[in-house]
């Protein structure tokens, strides 16, 4: 039984870069879209879709990698987790490795970027953080 999507949205991210594939397919929702939409964004994925499936829908992510063939993402890790939800008041969100990474956060106005997060000054729940 599956009982975290979004950790296992993560991990078949990082499954498919450490074994060198071009895209990863997953059992598609939302919330995970608009995961996708945020790492689009920030340029750590090609793009994203969502497809119909043989039941109900799947999300197709196409993974980025450099020229040389090494992935745009060192890092992929979840923060806030079914046990223990993690959340943070807009003035302290967290910078990941000193602003050059990305923090994911859900917020009242939706799924967000620490960065964004930070200038309309909303806090909420820790997602993830990619670097």
């Amino acid at each position: 039984m599956q009982t975290d999507p979004i950790a296992d949205f993560l991990t078949r991210i990082r499954n498919g870069l450490r074994a060198d594939h071009d895209e990863v397919v997953m059992p598609a929702s939302t919330f995970k879209a608009e995961l996708a939409r945020i790492l689009a964004e920030q340029g750590y994925i090609d793009s994203y879709e969502v497809e119909s499936a043989r039941v109900g829908r799947a999300l197709r992510v196409k993974l980025k990698y450099t020229d040389n063939r090494r992935p745009v993402i060192l890092g992929i890790e979840r923060l806030s987790k079914p046990g223990r939800r993690q959340y943070v008041a807009a003035g302290e969100v967290p910078k990941v490795q000193g602003g050059m990474g990305t923090t994911i956060l859900s917020t009242s106005r939706g799924v967000m970027t620490g960065h964004d997060a930070r200038r309309e000054g909303v806090g909420g729940e820790l997602v993830a953080r990619v670097w």
